[in-house]
């Protein structure tokens, strides 16, 4: 269908409709026909094949200035409706000739209503309109006077929520001056805890010190005779070492003096034994001289 012409699909249209709409001599057809610069109305009885009323913008009185514009479609709409009226012709059945109802279409079919032609269709459309009008004030109403009871009713709940907020605020500030009341004593106590631990733990690092301290004295003092022993030990070490030494050193000059004096003394002991002998002889020789 887009391949094809727009009059083609036009005049398609327009078949559709005709077989379901037609014109008869109670009620006759209104057929609208449009060009680029003109429009066309004319009131048709099918059964006769007779058209018994037409109006067109190429007459001149419909022109004006231009017979391709809303305005000259109205004018036609208009003269359309009192020449049928005039024909004895007050309802027809409109024929929109494949258009959409939409511009020029629509106007000329607005001005023949407004001017006469289907004038139970406008009543009961007005009436429908007024009623549609009546139900969305009612309902707009309806709506106004639920949003100012709602209003009403949301103020007084927030009134006496803040009267209950208020009165429930004063027995939070009760509870809560009981509260800290009761937990002061406990919070006093929790920080003399706290500062205890605090102190404690101040004097702990402390305590912790001289103990490190003490114990530091008492691992050097308890090195010190181990130190003093091994060098008690290595001194004996040393001095035995050194004993043996001296000993043969001793040993060696007492032999020699030894050494030295047994001559000395063995030549002493010789002279005296000499000297005694020498002395005994002159006794026995004086004794055997005096026998």
């Amino acid at each position: 269908m887009a391949n094809r012409k727009r009059a083609e699909v036009r005049s398609a249209v327009h078949r559709r409709i005709r077989r379901k709409v037609r014109g008869s001599t109670e009620r006759p057809r209104l057929a609208v026909y449009r060009s680029l610069n003109h429009i066309y109305a004319q009131v048709i009885d099918d059964e006769k094949s007779q058209t018994l009323a037409s109006a067109s913008t190429t007459e001149k009185d419909l022109r004006g200035s231009s017979g391709g514009n809303v305005a000259a479609a109205k004018r036609v709409g208009q003269a359309i409706a009192e020449r049928a009226l005039s024909a004895g012709i007050d309802r027809v059945v409109f024929d929109r000739g494949g258009y959409l109802y939409h511009g020029r279409v629509r106007a000329l079919t607005d001005a023949a209503r407004a001017a006469g032609l289907n004038k139970d269709e406008t009543i009961a459309a007005e009436a429908e309109a007024a009623e549609k009008a009546a139900a969305e004030k009612a309902s707009a109403d309806e709506a106004s006077a639920q949003a100012a009871s709602a209003k009403e009713k949301g103020a007084k709940a927030r009134k006496g929520k803040s009267s209950k907020g208020e009165s429930a605020g004063e027995a939070k500030a009760e509870a809560g001056s009981e509260v800290k009341a009761a937990k002061e004593p406990k919070a006093g106590e929790a920080k003399a805890e706290a500062g205890s631990e605090v102190k404690a733990a101040a004097k702990e690092p402390k305590a912790g010190e001289a103990k490190a301290e003490a114990g530091s004295e008492v691992k050097a003092a308890a090195k010190e005779p181990k130190a003093g022993e091994a060098k008690a030990e290595a001194g004996s070490e040393v001095k035995a070492a050194k004993e043996p030494k001296a000993g043969e050193a001793k040993a060696e000059a007492g032999s020699e003096v030894k050494a030295a004096k047994e001559p000395k003394a063995r030549e002493a002991k010789a002279e005296a034994g000499t000297e005694v002998k020498e002395a005994k002889e002159p006794k026995e020789a004086k004794e055997a001289k005096e026998e």
